[in-house]
């Protein structure tokens, strides 16, 4: 249980290391280079999402729906396989190297980075061979799909390439280098599987070559990322360093339960794409995957924000700063989500118009679809950060616990809903389970804490908006027929909604100025006129 600053004996108030003033002050740093961090991440993210929505868009749009439904299984096993085969060590490694980094212990950080390498190489090895020669199986006997053992071959090929990728970004982030994730994981790869998947549609091609572009693109990122990391000389050992060393044992055993988390979290978040495989049709899974990428969209700005978030957390906790923590959590939550709620009006009240835009008129019949995964990934933004937040007080059981019952339930409400209701029982599935964990994890956090978003200056503006905007949604549906011309204004006028009732509710406070001043650091804009009037609703 977190301590408040009480002296519960006596009940008087134990004297802090800084004074009030220095931690306002604290908390404004923390603030603005937590936006800092995450608008980095943001943009990088946001390009990346851009290049990879392009590329599977271009894949729904030239192929025909079975085999972007064949495209997709085949994307949801090389994700699980690279799961695998990394070991956990996505985060592991990044803990164990900025840990030993802290104790100045060079040596050891250098262990850590070539025995992250070595293992996750020859895993990955191996399970690429072991995909491959069990494709067939997978494919006619799970999902009853031929087609599909054909790129699980192609695939099986880029996932050594994919593991040391990911590999490889974690080791920069022990750093605290986000600049590798942002330009090969992020960029070059979805940018090159888009840039060779242009002389395919232009001379025509077969689906299975634009298949092997993906595994290419992967191919030629590791390659040069490794130049990268070649370059920068990362680490340089002076003794041999053996896989079952004391060292690698540590990496190990650390990053195992971490491997239990990720893979429960795979689990949940694919489970949805693979039952429907087993149940229905490649075609079937083709349409559900028009929707489910939309609506990952929505969480886009809490997962950026997290990036920083959590290391600033742990240090207010270490600090026994209970207050700044609940500011941070609760003025970040309100910043991320104002960013979300009128992308989420528009994936549920037009989600017809989009898909059809984006996909073609075949992938209409996800709209329902969309708008349940949309409310799933909702509830995750509208709880705010607590999982990072839960990591930084030091209680990562429960998120493995909150994770196994997502999953059980995911796996559960799938098996159940899946023949009976198709897409939607799925959407109903995930949705169900997104919203279960982060209950889970918010009523933890705030037994733990008393931390939580839910004041009136977060709720007010959230219920007023909605009622306004509900009304607005009616009256465009009686008087016109919607097409995506218009979803630009009606976003825009989403967006003055909100804003105009936080300022209606008074919902604006002393450090979201100060992050409006980062911002317009950042943007290099003059917002003097927004910054006097916001001071009025202070």
């Amino acid at each position: 249980m977190l301590n408040d600053g009480r002296d519960k004996g006596n009940g008087q108030i134990v004297s802090r290391e800084v004074n009030d003033e220095e931690n306002i002050a604290i908390l404004n740093q923390s603030l603005q280079k937590i936006v800092k961090g995450a608008g980095i991440v943001f943009i990088g993210t946001i390009l990346g999402i851009l290049f990879g929505f392009t590329g599977r868009i271009t894949v729904a749009r030239f192929f025909t729906q079975s085999e972007y439904g064949i495209f997709s299984l085949a994307l949801v096993l090389l994700n699980i396989t690279g799961v695998i085969a990394s070991l956990g060590f996505q985060e592991g490694s990044t803990r164990q190297i900025a840990y030993y980094r802290g104790k100045k212990d060079t040596e050891k950080v250098n262990e850590f980075i070539l025995l992250s390498i070595q293992i996750a190489f020859i895993t990955s090895i191996l399970l690429a061979l072991s995909l491959y020669y069990i494709s067939d199986y997978i494919s006619i006997w799970i999902f009853h799909e031929s087609r599909l053992s054909t790129t699980l071959k192609i695939f099986s090929i880029a996932v050594p390439f994919f593991v040391l990728i990911n590999i490889l970004v974690s080791i920069f982030r022990g750093f605290d280098n986000v600049k590798p994730k942002i330009y090969f994981q992020n960029m070059l790869g979805s940018g090159l599987f888009l840039l060779l998947l242009i002389p395919v549609v232009m001379l025509n091609l077969s689906f299975y070559v634009a298949m092997c572009s993906f595994s290419a693109s992967f191919i030629i990122t590791c390659v040069f990322f490794l130049f990268y990391t070649a370059k920068k000389s990362l680490f340089i050992l002076k003794r041999k360093i053996y896989l079952f060393s004391p060292t690698g044992k540590e990496l190990i055993l650390f990053s195992m339960p971490l491997l239990a988390t990720t893979m429960l979290n795979t689990i949940m978040g694919w489970t949805d794409t693979l039952m429907l495989g087993y149940f229905e049709t490649s075609k079937t899974v083709g349409l559900y995957n028009g929707a489910l990428p939309l609506a990952r969209l929505i969480p886009i700005a809490l997962t950026s924000m997290v990036f920083m978030y959590t290391p600033i957390i742990s240090q207010f906790h270490s600090k026994n700063l209970l207050d700044e923590m609940r500011r941070s959590y609760l003025i970040l939550t309100k910043w991320v989500f104002s960013t979300t709620l009128p992308i989420l009006f528009i994936f549920v009240f037009f989600p017809d118009v989009l898909l059809n835009f984006l996909f073609g008129r075949e992938y209409i019949d996800a709209s329902k679809t969309l708008q349940l995964l949309s409310l799933g990934f909702f509830i995750h933004t509208l709880l705010g950060p607590n999982g990072a937040t839960l990591t930084a007080i030091g209680e990562t059981k429960i998120l493995m616990w909150a994770s196994l019952v997502s999953a059980v339930l995911n796996i559960t409400l799938n098996f159940s809903l899946i023949p009976l209701l198709g897409i939607t029982g799925a959407a109903i599935a995930t949705a169900s389970s997104l919203a279960l964990a982060n209950i889970i994890l918010s009523v933890k956090l705030y037994f733990l804490s008393g931390i939580h978003p839910f004041t009136k200056k977060y709720l007010g503006p959230i219920i007023t908006s909605g009622i306004l905007i509900s009304l607005i949604y009616f009256i465009t549906k009686s008087f016109l027929v919607v097409q995506m011309l218009h979803l630009i204004p009606l976003f825009l006028v989403f967006i003055i909604i909100y804003g105009l009732s936080l300022l209606l509710t008074k919902s604006f406070e002393e450090e979201d100025i100060s992050m409006l001043l980062t911002i317009e650091k950042i943007l290099g804009l003059d917002m003097s006129l927004i910054k006097r009037i916001l001071k009025r609703f202070v």
